[in-house]
C-alpha cells in the first residue's frame, strides 16, 4: 500500500444505453518491485474492490510503473490572525446556531476563510 496508489476507473465508452454493461479498467500507479507482487495479486484486488462497491463494477487491472510520493512533503498553509473586530463579526454571525458543534465547526471555517483574506 506504501509503495501503489489507485489512479483512476476508466469505464469503458457505450454508445448507446442498449449497449450491455462492461467492467472497467482500474489503474494503480506503482513503484518498482511492488509491480511485480501487484501483478500477482490482482484477482484479489479486483474481488476486494468490487465487494466494496457492491457489483462486478473491475474486470481487469492496469499497472503503471512511476514514483509514488506522499503528501507529507507539502506544508500546510498558514494564516493571519484574526483581529478583534473580525472575531466578533464572525461570533455575531455564527451566534444564532443551537447546534455547539456545529457553531464551534463554523466559527473555525470563517476563520480560516477570513485569515486568507489580506487586510
Amino acid at each position: 500500500a506504501s509503495r501503489s496508489r489507485p489512479e483512476k476507473i476508466q469505464w469503458p465508452r457505450r454508445m448507446h444505453e442498449d449497449d450491455p454493461f462492461e467492467p472497467a479498467v482500474l489503474v494503480i500507479a506503482c513503484e518498482g518491485m511492488a509491480a511485480l507482487h501487484l501483478q500477482h495479486e490482482t484477482g484479489e484486488i479486483i474481488n476486494r474492490v468490487n465487494a466494496f462497491l457492491g457489483f462486478n463494477a473491475i474486470g481487469r487491472i492496469r499497472i503503471v510503473q512511476k514514483p509514488v510520493t506522499a503528501d507529507e512533503g507539502r506544508p500546510k498553509p498558514s494564516f493571519r490572525p484574526l483581529t478583534a473586530a473580525e472575531k466578533v463579526k464572525l461570533s455575531g454571525t455564527v451566534g444564532m446556531i443551537e447546534d455547539d458543534g456545529l457553531r464551534a465547526s463554523l466559527e473555525r471555517l470563517g476563520a480560516t476563510i477570513l485569515g486568507q483574506k489580506k487586510t
